[in-house]
């Protein structure tokens, strides 16, 4: 995999909203944020439109990405916000500029599709908050503290608490994933993940329980699950418990992995929350799941 060189200051930044339109103050005040790290920071034309739920047509939107990808003055793409509309035209991103030039592209949530095109081309990118999450939370968050950092060059290693569901173990593998519900919507496609030395992480929002359960099923039967080096589970936010299901949405995901020897990591603090932890999409990572904490070492 391909990954960006750090960054420095006076480099140039620019946001897009390849997907769902956005407030403007969110991305004047993450404009904000990224011009005090000391990055020369501008917006795409379409970035603050509004067509429908989107911020312009497919076809502006993906004209739009792809001159960010092209221009060789950006070094940092950030992607304003997910909602959907990625999907619309990622067979038709062109990433070779990128792999003359690579660029850190950041973002979560529908641009879960966008991660995945980069990667199939060999280009690492960060799963990471977007101008919602900086604006208001600002340079003291500690998500926010995480990219910043690695951006410029170093990488750090995440500790997080134990978990009854754990099942202990170590892997190294190539770290992948995002939302559920993308991942799901790629399969089957030329920008479905091949699983063989996968660490997969997951998250999602607003689902049903039993849209998760089948999710889950078909990595299962198709098995992705059976294939993969490790699992990480994070938040499903606002995706309420269904008692008609006769178990939580954590305990349906346990049972189906209690088979498999390799490690999985429940309540990893990544997805649509204030904990969303950068995890950069494609580089070798090691899971190191023990009784009593866990340890995701991006290498």
């Amino acid at each position: 995999m391909i990954v960006p060189k750090p960054l420095q200051t006076g480099d140039k930044a620019i946001i897009v909203s390849p997907a769902g339109k956005i407030d403007p103050e969110y991305v004047q005040r993450a404009s904000e944020l990224l011009t005090s790290w000391g990055l020369i920071v501008e917006q795409s034309p379409v970035c603050l439109g509004e067509y429908g739920r989107f911020s312009a047509s497919a076809e502006e939107r993906l004209e739009d990405l792809q001159k960010a990808f092209d221009r060789e003055d950006i070094r940092l793409i950030l992607c304003s916000r997910g909602g959907y509309g990625v999907m619309q035209f990622l067979d038709k991103l062109t990433p070779d500029s990128l792999l003359k030039n690579p660029k850190w592209i950041i973002g979560y949530s529908d641009i879960t599709a966008l991660h995945a095109m980069l990667q199939k081309n060999g280009l690492a990118s960060l799963h990471a908050p977007m101008a919602r999450h900086l604006s208001l939370s600002g340079p003291d968050d500690v998500a926010v503290n995480y990219l910043k950092s690695i951006l410029w060059g170093k990488t750090p290693d995440y500790t997080i608490a134990e978990h009854p569901f754990n099942q202990t173990g170590k892997a190294s593998g190539i770290l992948r994933g995002g939302n559920l519900s993308l991942l799901y919507a790629l399969r089957g496609t030329p920008f479905d993940f091949d699983p063989e030395g996968t660490i997969l992480f997951v998250e999602d929002i607003g689902e049903r329980a039993y849209h998760i359960d089948r999710m889950f099923q078909n990595l299962r039967m198709s098995g992705i699950l059976e294939r993969i080096s490790g699992l990480i589970i994070g938040e499903f936010t606002d995706c309420e418990e269904d008692p008609f299901m006769k178990q939580s949405i954590y305990e349906g995901i346990y049972k189906m992995v209690a088979p498999y020897s390799y490690p999985v990591c429940f309540g990893f603090p990544v997805g649509h929350s204030d904990n969303n932890y950068p995890l950069l999409c494609g580089n070798t990572s090691t899971l190191i799941v023990q009784d009593d904490q866990v340890i995701l070492k991006q290498n």
